[in-house]
């Protein structure tokens, strides 16, 4: 059973601060962008798509920033399911000698072992290609799940009930994840490159030897569990963020991002 959560104690010793940053950073550039459009410090200006959609980048980036080496780190430990001879040669399975142990021992070793071999850039391996998921990715996370919210809400409530939140959440969960899953399983690919040998030079090359190789259904390869597992994640997500404003402030209705 450890086997389905191989490489998650790096991302899980760490998602609480992700999260926090990628939120903190979306709510807060959206309001500031909202309050100097308007040029009053109102205490809940009005939003706008563009608003909307430049604070989603900007939390696309900032995400990249923090959470590269972390998926990093998790790519590479999960994986790790086979020793370089098996792995490379197809050998039959056999003992594993002292000399083709897998790579890393752990999540410390592994940032280690990348630090040592290939420096501290090393661990931004794939950022391009994540870069390139997030930006949009989160554009479709934050963006439908305000207008969702917002559809949901009767016009006589103040605000979304926890319900809304939860659906809103879930269902912009599911197309965010669901429309990244192309360069998602590019930034897998560039992630996991390099243990042993290189065998991608770039974004676009990962992009080409993919296609030639097993076609274009490759890039939605998962895409099905992406869309059901973003769903629940978000929902929990989107409500545990709203709930724990809600308390913090002291009101008495979930207020939006």
């Amino acid at each position: 059973m450890f086997g389905f959560f191989k490489g998650m104690s790096f991302p899980l010793a760490s998602i609480a601060v992700y999260n926090s940053v990628v939120f903190g950073v979306f709510s807060n550039t959206q309001r500031f962008l909202s309050q100097h459009r308007c040029g009053e410090p109102e205490a809940s200006p009005p939003r706008t798509l563009s608003d909307l959609l430049l604070a989603s980048m900007v939390a696309g980036v900032v995400s990249v920033g923090l959470g590269g080496p972390v998926d990093l780190i998790k790519i590479r430990l999960q994986m790790q399911t086979q020793p370089f001879r098996d792995a490379n040669l197809g050998l039959k399975s056999r003992a594993v000698a002292p000399a083709e142990q897998p790579a890393y021992q752990g999540p410390v070793h592994c940032i280690t072992t990348i630090v040592r071999n290939e420096g501290l850039a090393g661990l931004y391996r794939g950022a391009s290609a994540m870069l390139l998921r997030d930006v949009p990715g989160y554009c479709l996370y934050f963006i439908p799940y305000v207008f969702l919210s917002e559809w949901i809400t009767p016009e006589a409530c103040t605000g979304p009930s926890p319900c809304a939140v939860w659906l809103a959440g879930g269902m912009a969960g599911a197309i965010s994840w669901g429309t990244a899953t192309p360069m998602d399983v590019v930034k897998s690919r560039l992630q996991a490159d390099g243990v042993y040998l290189n065998k991608y030079k770039g974004v676009l090359d990962c992009i080409s030897q993919s296609y030639q190789k097993e076609g274009l259904k490759v890039f939605f390869r998962g895409i099905t569990v992406n869309a059901v597992r973003g769903f629940p994640m978000s929902a929990a997500m989107f409500l545990g963020y709203e709930l724990s404003l809600q308390a913090i402030r002291g009101d008495h209705a979930v207020t939006s991002p």
